[in-house]
């Protein structure tokens, strides 16, 4: 089964791209990657923008980031994204849905709802 990554890579990078942003996790990468004369700003998690082209690429990556949760209820519904991210999340083993919970806050799901594919396939998630 894809995951949201897979539904937003494609765009992001186009995104990306298009903004002239890179991702630099020390002075050495920023010197490597950026243009003279072009101030930059930090987006976060080592993603650096030309300060004139940061506020279109956040809501390009906003917009990304919704079309990819879209698609990916549209591929795979609901109960089998939530069944994935338990997964992914170990829940079977830790017994805890909390990160899972948060994992899909984007996503228009309840912890009722998490808790709910949760109970019906616990048998299933200790494989």
């Amino acid at each position: 089964m894809k995951t949201l990554t897979d539904y937003t890579q494609k765009a992001t990078s186009n995104s990306l791209e298009k903004a002239g942003a890179f991702f630099a996790f020390g002075t050495e990468q920023f010197n490597e990657a950026k243009k003279p004369g072009v101030k930059y700003f930090q987006m976060g998690a080592g993603l650096i923008c030309p300060q004139d082209t940061a506020t279109t690429l956040k809501k390009e990556l906003d917009e990304n980031f919704k079309k990819g949760i879209e698609l990916d209820i549209a591929e795979n519904g609901l109960d089998a994204i939530i069944d994935r991210e338990l997964r992914n999340h170990e829940a079977g083993y830790t017994g805890d849905i909390d990160d899972t919970v948060r994992a899909l806050a984007s996503y228009p799901v309840t912890a009722d709802d998490v808790m709910r594919v949760f109970t019906a396939n616990r048998d299933k998630y200790g494989d």
